[in-house]
This record gives C-alpha cells, structure tokens and sequence, in this order.
C-alpha cells in the first residue's frame, strides 16, 4: 500500500475508531439515567463539542447520584454535574449544562401541555389569559391567523445559545408559571410572547417587526431591561426600569411617595427620590 494511501486508511480507522467509542459513551449514559430521548441530545452535544468527553460525566454523575431517584431528579443531577464540571481551561462543560437543562425544561413543558390538552400556541395563550398570568389585550390585537404564523416564528433550536446559568436564571425569574409554580412557557415562547407585545401597534408590516424583536431577543444580540422581559406579554404590562418622584414637605406627601415607590418597585421598576423639598432636621416649618 503506497504511504498517502496507508495514511488515509489509518486515518478512517482511527475516525471510525472514534465515532464508535464516543457512540458507546453516549449509550452507556442513557443507560445510566434510563432514558433514551436524552440520547438526541447527547448526539448534538457531541457533534458541537467533539473535544468534551462524556465518560467525564458518566463519572461524575456515577459519585453523585443515589438508589431510588425519580428520572426527573436523575436529569437534574447529570445536569448539575455537566455544571460542576466547568473550569476555565474546560468552559464548555456549562454550555453543555445548558443543553441539558434545556431538555429538562422541554419535558416538563410537554408533560404540562398533556395533561391541559393544549396543542397549539394559540390555545396555550388562551389558557394563560383564562389563569389570569398573559394579557387579554394579545388576543384582542391579534387574530387566530396572525398567532399561528407567529408561533411557526420560534425556533427552539436557539435554546443551544443559553449556558446553564443563564437559562437556570431565566427559568426561575421571567418564564410564567402558573401558582402552584408550575411551568407553562418555554424560553422561545417567553421572547416572541414580548416581540408581539412590543409590535402589538405596528401599522405595517406587523408581522415582520414581530420577527425582528423575536430574533433580536432569542439570537442573544439584544437584552430587555427586566421590567420589559419580565412584565410584556402580561396583564401589568410596566414595561420602564427607572421612574422619578419628587417627595413633598409634609408627613403625608413623603408616605404617598412611600407608597408609589412600593408599586413601583413590584413591578420591577427602580425609583430616584428628590429630597430636596424636604426640610432639614430642626428646621422650621413654614405654618408656623
């Protein structure tokens, strides 16, 4: 065999080679957490992180894990441990974190929507408005028709962008959950949920401008203010971080400024108080 050609079929061996033990890894591992849809999800991370072993994390997760764990508890420990693998030299390893909190999300979700019968984005808001927890006026802006074409919109795929930490924190802060604090919204659903209401008025081209706050949002290129991120697609939609308030010289002036900067605040807005009408300690009041 000439030398070019031994090098090439050394090197399809040793690709082969590869492929096959990183195939017996990932399958190894949906053994061990007992369930084979993770496996997708093992596959992508893999192809976009060839470099990330995951006999690291079968280890890991093997020290931390104990008999008798639901699968839910499973998924969120292997997650955990995905996290608590991250070092500088290795970054990657919350990343991947992500992914599979992700997954976790996403199956919680879907188990959700089963068992309320939703099918479908539109019937999803519906039910939300009917809690109580989405505004009516998206419904009353926007027609069945609209809704539909918007949520062919979201691409689910972006959730990749998320590191754990990120996703964890937008999971606990800004994605509804109905009072019992169960999940009824996904982190895509969450961003053209806000793009419909920031668009909501838009005369031309209504749809499009919906596209453009979604990808914007979910594309990671842009980020709301909280109150924004948090309150637009809801029924106390305060949309404003700061607000300023000028405190007047009485006892009761001061405490209704108290008052306002409490609902503000509920609302995730923040408040700046001009004191400067108020007297000096000891000074005279100018009744008498």
């Amino acid at each position: 065999m000439k030398n070019e050609k031994y090098n090439v079929a050394k090197s399809y061996i040793l690709y082969r080679e590869k492929r096959t033990q990183m195939r017996n890894d990932r399958l190894e591992l949906v053994k061990l957490i007992g369930d084979e849809e993770l496996e997708d999800v093992l596959v992508d991370i893999q192809k976009a992180y060839p470099d990330y072993d995951l006999k690291r994390l079968y280890e890991k997760f093997s020290t931390m894990s104990k008999d008798g764990q639901s699968l839910k508890d499973r998924i969120a420990l292997l997650t955990r441990s995905s996290a608590e693998l991250t070092t500088k030299e290795e970054p990657n390893w919350e990343r991947i974190a992500g992914r599979l909190l992700s997954y976790s999300i996403a199956c919680d979700l879907k188990a959700t929507e089963e068992k309320l019968g939703l099918t479908s984005f539109y019937q999803k808001i519906s039910y939300m408005i009917e809690q109580g927890l989405y505004g009516a006026y998206i419904l009353e802006n926007y027609s069945h028709k609209e809704v539909d074409e918007i949520a062919s919109l979201i691409d689910n795929t972006r959730n990749n962008l998320f590191t754990y930490s990120g996703l964890d924190l937008l999971s606990q802060r800004y994605l509804i959950r109905n009072h019992q604090h169960v999940l009824l919204e996904s982190p895509q659903e969450m961003y053209i949920g806000i793009a419909m209401h920031l668009a909501m008025k838009e005369t031309n081209d209504r749809i499009g401008w919906v596209k453009k706050f979604y990808d914007m949002m979910s594309l990671h290129k842009v980020t709301m203010a909280t109150p924004t991120q948090a309150n637009a697609r809801k029924p106390y939609h305060q949309l404003s971080s700061c607000f300023i308030d000028t405190v007047p010289d009485s006892l009761d002036g001061i405490y209704h400024s108290i008052s306002n900067f409490a609902d503000v605040s509920k609302f995730g807005g923040g408040m700046g108080m001009y004191l400067g009408k108020v007297r000096s300690r000891g000074g005279s009041h100018p009744w008498f």
